[in-house]
């Protein structure tokens, strides 16, 4: 994956002390995950990085905008974004799975890919509903969808309750009346 270099460091020179990057995030990264749930944006992402001997400690702020599918219309729809996260790198030949806030990585590396980071961030980032903000939505497709009255509703509730009553035949009642006796002389 050639996203890999854009959203990577080079800490392997770097002696310790503080150090700050800047990362532009375009169509290209969503593109390059393939994934129907952001069909787009722009975005800047924030790297405040502390080098250490033993670690990198980072402290990740992404703002910016995504377009993905409004959940209420299916038109396009601008998702604004903002992170903030901290992500830890330790550096250990016993590489462990990154689990989201620890990535260990060899020593032997000298650069950090913040791709899959950058990117799952973003992600998670975005709200559980995505639609437009208020008078946002396609009227044309609001409009085809079928409003109910009240009064419908409740006959409609009303129809459902009544198809859950099942009735029993002379016979099913006498073997649920048998079966409730035996339950109740078990319990005594």
């Amino acid at each position: 994956m050639e996203q890999n270099k854009l959203y990577s460091i080079a800490y392997k020179g770097l002696k310790s002390g503080d150090y700050e990057f800047d990362f532009q995030v375009d169509d290209s990264l969503f593109e390059a995950y393939d994934r129907v749930e952001i069909k787009g944006g722009s975005c800047q992402a924030h790297v405040a990085m502390k080098r250490s001997d033993t670690m990198l400690e980072l402290n990740v702020t992404i703002t910016g905008e995504v377009i993905c599918e409004c959940d209420r219309c299916l038109e396009d729809c601008p998702i604004a974004v903002n992170y903030e996260g901290e992500l830890v790198v330790k550096f250990s030949d016993e590489i462990d799975d990154y689990d989201g806030e620890v990535m260990w990585i060899s020593p032997s590396e000298d650069m950090l890919d913040l791709t899959q980071y950058i990117y799952e961030s973003i992600v998670l980032s975005l709200p559980y509903r995505r639609v437009h903000e208020e008078g946002g939505c396609n009227p044309e497709m609001l409009a085809s969808f079928q409003q109910i009255s009240e009064e419908e509703l409740e006959a409609l509730e009303a129809r459902a309750a009544d198809a859950d009553v099942v009735s029993l035949d002379d016979h099913n009642r006498e073997l649920l009346e048998t079966l409730k006796k035996q339950m109740e002389g078990a319990n005594d």
